[in-house]
């Protein structure tokens, strides 16, 4: 699937905003069903899951203009520091809301549903191999 930068560009702006209202409008009726905190909940992992995206993204911008070996070594160090980031705001949602903490897990995967929406419209806009 070739796409042109600009594209690819378009879409990666794109993405943490659409993560934030797929999980805002998600809320809404998680808020209907269980509740306005569990519907906070599931709304804040949204937006955590799309602080997360910005944040890899901008790193591998920076990696990619520097020396390749050093930026792998950094890569490491980030993605384990980004993990232990989201490990210590869940844990702390567990501990403050044991029952509701599943609803921000849901929010997060918010990101996998946006993720997959953006390949489903990439591919229908690629042409096929007969044009």
């Amino acid at each position: 699937m070739n796409l042109d930068t600009s594209t690819e560009e378009k879409i990666l702006r794109r993405i943490p905003a659409e993560i934030a209202a797929a999980s805002l409008i998600l809320a809404v009726p998680t808020g209907f069903l269980f509740g306005p905190g569990v519907a906070g909940l599931f709304f804040l992992g949204g937006v955590l899951a799309s602080l997360s995206f910005l944040s890899l993204k901008r790193w591998l911008f920076k990696a990619s203009l520097g020396d390749r070996k050093r930026a792998i070594v950094s890569f490491v160090g980030f993605y384990v520091l980004r993990l232990i980031l989201i490990g210590a705001v869940f844990s702390t949602i567990i501990l403050l809301y044991k029952r509701k903490a599943i609803a921000s897990a849901a929010g997060f995967s918010v990101l996998i549903l946006v993720l997959f929406a953006e390949a489903l419209v990439a591919v229908a806009r690629k042409p096929t191999w007969k044009s």
